[in-house]
């Protein structure tokens, strides 16, 4: 994990870090990462280990994984113990989201878990700054950018391997009222202070405006979605330190209105095989286009 964002570093692309919350968007993932032949995380949530089961879930990643290049991760860690017990586990990277502390909490925090991840060579992202809006249990009401000086000190002094950084994308799918817009003035001085550290973007679903479409016209009501813009994603990997960019919102979308679809359009079927094996190509269709939009780099 540690070379392949040391490699994204040097290169300037990003690797695209998918959650996931049951087989079939497990499977899209790893498919889109074959097909790509491009390296990717499958990103889990606490919430999402309390849905699966955490053995559970670490078992399943481990059987479909089948020699593709990806990696096991978890995403935004509040709990200590829950942190340590995915270490032990087996997972490739751990994320330690102590970012709603005081800094020097969110310091001593983010460096106890990077000694402990450390000894079993398992790689730390922390989070510095603070995203608005909601994703499982990770919700705030306000937005903080991260502080460039702060970012250097606390590198040093945590021992962290990426740094989640927040320049203006939000969780959920209700980003943006108007132009979708991310500081990059604050993220070249971020560059500037630690640039041999990967940066991660988190919140940066595009909340693409065809499958929101598809999920308000077969029953759903989304009304106002709007995420992150392409471009903008593609000048935050390819100009600048972001190495890893988180999507979660756009997977549930793509998933959920091609289950919609279905159902509507074939209301005599029940077999679930059929509606969640439709959905998974739906979503490993996506998932191509945002890889290669990050960089596919293997080909």
């Amino acid at each position: 994990m540690k070379s392949e964002m040391l490699k994204a570093l040097n290169e300037h692309y990003a690797i695209g870090a998918f959650n996931f919350v049951n087989l079939e968007m497990l499977k899209a993932i790893i498919d889109a990462s074959k097909e790509t032949n491009s390296p990717t995380i499958c990103s889990v949530s606490e919430g999402a280990l309390k849905y699966m089961g955490e053995k559970e879930c670490i078992a399943m990643f481990n059987a479909c994984k089948n020699n593709a290049n990806v990696y096991l991760h978890l995403d935004h860690g509040k709990n200590l113990d829950l942190i340590k017990r995915m270490v032990d586990l087996g997972f490739d990277s751990v994320m330690i989201d102590a970012s709603d502390k005081p800094f020097d909490e969110n310091v001593k925090l983010t460096k106890e878990i990077c000694e402990y991840a450390h000894r079993k060579n398992v790689f730390v992202e922390a989070e510095l700054g603070t995203l608005a809006g909601v994703e499982d249990d990770v919700h705030s009401e306000i937005s903080k950018y991260t502080n460039p000086n702060e970012a250097k000190i606390f590198v040093e002094e945590t021992g962290c391997d990426s740094l989640a950084v927040a320049i203006g994308t939000s969780h959920g799918a209700y980003k943006f009222k108007g132009e979708s817009k991310l500081n990059f003035e604050i993220l070249s001085e971020i560059e500037k202070t630690i640039p041999n550290t990967p940066l991660v973007l988190h919140g940066a679903s595009s909340v693409p405006q065809e499958y929101v479409e598809i999920i308000n016209k077969f029953g759903g009501n989304v009304q106002g979605a709007k995420g992150v813009d392409e471009n903008t994603l593609y000048e935050a990997c390819h100009q600048h330190n972001i190495c890893k960019i988180n999507t979660d919102t756009d997977l549930r979308i793509v998933f959920t209105g091609a289950v919609r679809k279905y159902l509507v359009e074939n209301p005599k079927e029940f077999d679930i095989r059929k509606y969640l094996g439709n959905a998974k190509e739906e979503v490993t269709k996506y998932l191509i286009e945002k890889i290669n939009l990050f960089g596919k780099i293997n080909n």
